[in-house]
């Protein structure tokens, strides 16, 4: 087997490569799709994560097909560029608003949907929206895709905040969402879990904990604030993360998985990550002494991959060396998204 674009290279040098590593499939992807057949449909193709997602999609049904598989993604499509490089590598594009049942009803009929819709940022001041999104959109799109098998998009915000000590939420956990984001975000996997059983749905549910790239994430906020010489809060004083190709790859893995009732799955890293010592780590690579305040309290919002492990192995890139593509980028004054994660939030206000 070859090395990854992302494991061949010890930093980026541009947004071109960077995107094109955080889309390029993994040889278990591609095995895992040569064995689930038809179109792929992304909804909420937008944010994030989506671009890359479904170019990685694209990219996997390239090779070992029978025949050949479309991949669309469906979005508002806020930012014209996102959706002019979806179509630039082959994805086809549906702009729609997903909340409006006749633009649902339009969408084709394709036998694998990946459900990435939600509502985060901006979500205190329009909690009815937020809810609309996260938990009234899901039965909306399981009636639609009845006949589909489903890969939906959660987060690990669904737990409560555990002791570090413990190694973090497992899925066999019970939720204790705070905030009303957090929420709205069980309440979409209830409806999922709802519809999967009533109509016999194959659905995976996909809680997923700081997928991290050089523009946007966990990382990218304690290498900026470093750089800066911003205090970093200790409060909440670890975390986990995943690199997002390893993130997405899994995740469309899933499609595999998917069952009745749901499948839940935590996604994220293996470890669980120190701020102090991924905050001093950034100081060594960046030559700046990083500022501290407040004290550990022992609690964190941490999830265990555990499962995910058993069923799809280990992510293929570290977090150490992503650690060291993210200083370089922070250094080289590279562009990112400028949306602070604010993963240190504790009252589960976004």
């Amino acid at each position: 087997m070859g090395r990854s674009v992302s494991s061949s290279i010890s930093a980026f040098s541009s947004v071109d490569l960077l995107e094109d590593a955080l889309s390029e499939p993994t040889e278990a992807l591609r095995h895992t799709l040569a064995s689930v057949p038809g179109d792929i449909l992304v909804l909420g193709a937008g944010g994030k994560m989506g671009p890359s997602l479904a170019i990685m999609a694209r990219r996997a049904a390239e090779h070992n097909l029978p025949k050949p598989r479309r991949i669309f993604a469906a979005s508002r499509f806020s930012r014209p560029p996102v959706e002019a490089n979806l179509k630039r590598h082959g994805v086809e594009t549906i702009p729609c608003d997903l909340l409006d049942p006749d633009a649902l009803e339009r969408l084709p009929d394709a036998p694998n949907v990946i459900f990435m819709a939600g509502t985060k940022f901006g979500s205190t001041g329009a909690e009815p929206h937020t809810w609309a999104t996260n938990a009234h959109l899901p039965g909306l799109v399981c009636r639609r895709f009845r006949k589909s098998r489903i890969v939906a998009f959660s987060t690990g915000n669904v737990y409560p905040f555990v002791p570090v000590a413990a190694g973090g939420s497992s899925e066999d956990d019970p939720a204790g969402p705070v905030g009303e984001y957090a929420m709205s975000c069980l309440g979409r996997e209830r409806v999922f879990e709802h519809f999967s059983t009533a109509l016999s749905i194959p659905v995976a549910i996909v809680r997923l904990s700081y997928a991290v790239e050089m523009r946007y994430g966990v990382l990218v906020d304690l290498a900026q604030r470093v750089y800066r010489g911003e205090p970093i809060d200790l409060t909440m004083g670890s975390f986990v993360a995943i690199w997002q190709r390893d993130a997405a790859a899994m995740s469309l893995r899933l499609l595999q998985h998917a069952g009745s009732p749901p499948l839940v799955v935590n996604i994220t890293g293996p470890e669980t990550l120190s701020v102090r010592r991924v905050a001093t780590e950034f100081g060594r690579l960046m030559h700046r002494d990083p500022v501290f305040a407040g004290e550990e309290c022992g609690r964190a919002l941490i999830s265990s991959a555990s499962r995910s492990q058993l069923l799809l192995g280990y992510p293929e890139t570290s977090i150490a060396e992503v650690i060291r593509w993210t200083a370089n980028w922070i250094l080289r004054g590279c562009e990112t998204y400028g949306k602070p994660t604010k993963f240190e939030t504790m009252d589960g206000r976004f």
